[in-house]
């Protein structure tokens, strides 16, 4: 019995130096890291349409999905940022469309940033959108 004794005491004195050691160890340096960039309200807005042109201004949603699927076989800068910019169209449906043509054209980064600088049950309910399309 008292090798058993002995087993207990060593492993009771092993577990107390470990619980000593854990407790006064040195730490390491919790790293900082800067803060985020405030979120933008999301402010609903036709505006984009402004960029395609003045007569393109006043366009119903189902005019609007159609410029998107115009400007979505273009590959130029001044289409991408049309489409980044018409994620911020009131119409859901105007918006998925512009993120389709956006993953499509293989810009999920412009997606992603969207989503960061407007969180919300919108730019979630969008990308769940998204999953189910691709």
């Amino acid at each position: 019995m008292t090798v058993v004794l002995a087993i207990l005491a060593a492993v009771f004195v092993a577990g107390a130096i470990l619980g000593a050691y854990a407790l006064l160890a040195p730490r390491a340096a919790v790293r900082e890291e800067p803060p985020a960039p405030p979120l933008e309200p999301w402010n609903p807005s036709t505006d984009w349409t402004k960029e395609a042109g003045d007569e393109f201004a006043g366009l119903s949603d189902s005019a609007r999905c159609d410029l998107i699927f115009a400007v979505a076989d273009l590959d130029d800068e001044r289409s991408k940022q049309l489409l980044a910019h018409a994620l911020d169209d009131p119409s859901d449906a105007v918006a998925l469309a512009a993120a389709h043509a956006l993953m499509r054209r293989g810009d999920a980064a412009a997606i992603d940033e969207y989503a960061k600088r407007h969180p919300g049950e919108r730019s979630e309910r969008l990308a769940r959108t998204l999953e189910l399309l691709n």
